[in-house]
């Protein structure tokens, strides 16, 4: 009577078991489906935004590559008079620090502020090339988080519609889920590559702001050197 007892008690607990329903997991790929075609947008949008900042990395990257003995070769290339020379070791550098030296050494025997100013220009133009993609990179950080909460917006419609088009009072939760889905799964993606565009932007901003210093110690040393008594 007691195994009797055992085995009963069992075989209902394992039928309780199997009446419990199985709560499925959702995966990302699934959550982005209930976004819609605003998760599209944001997809494209990211897939910018990581192109244009390794692309940037990597110009930025040639653009620090320099040798530390560059300035000294340019000063006793001037100083000896090999004015050749130093403008064929700039070209070979080919980084924004030597363009500048290369365009300061082509107006050698001009007034020292003629020199300055070709030097600054040619260094303001350096500049620029390197914070190339830099307004497209903010704007995304910005309009991300816009096109999530314009999601957010029109799922938040659909889910109202929704309830508007049910007679009788009776509301279903089913007929909810989709514009729930899409006001919540948008809101997150736009969030993710706003902040994700943020980070990538202010990091490539520090790196060119590195670069502005390096080209501004560049053109003091060669204003300098120009000074320098033979």
């Amino acid at each position: 009577m007691f195994l009797f007892q055992i085995d009963t008690t069992a075989l209902a607990e394992e039928l309780m078991q199997a009446q419990e329903p199985v709560q499925e997991s959702i995966n990302l790929w699934q959550m982005a489906q209930y976004g819609g075609w605003i998760m599209i947008i944001l997809a494209l949008l990211l897939a910018g935004a990581c192109y244009i900042f390794i692309e940037r990395l990597v110009v930025l990257k040639q653009a620090t590559r320099e040798d530390s003995s560059f300035m000294n070769r340019i000063r006793d290339y001037i100083h000896d008079g090999k004015i050749d020379s130093a403008l064929n070791l700039c070209k070979q550098t080919d980084t924004p620090s030597a363009h500048m030296i290369e365009k300061g050494i082509t107006r050698i025997g001009r007034p020292m502020q003629d020199v300055q100013v070709a030097v600054e220009n040619v260094g303001n133009l350096e500049v620029g090339r390197l914070e190339k993609g830099l307004v497209i990179m903010a704007t995304i950080a910005a309009g991300a988080p816009m096109l999530g909460f314009l999601g957010t917006v029109l799922g938040m419609v659909q889910t109202f519609y929704n309830m508007a088009q049910t007679s009788g009072g009776m509301i279903e939760m089913s007929a909810l889920s989709t514009g729930m889905y899409q006001a919540m799964v948008t809101t997150i993606g736009g969030l993710i590559v706003g902040i994700l565009a943020m980070f990538a932007y202010n990091y490539l901003v520090a790196r060119i702001d590195r670069v502005v210093r390096l080209l501004e110690s560049r053109t003091l040393e060669f204003m300098d050197l120009l000074n320098e008594p033979a």
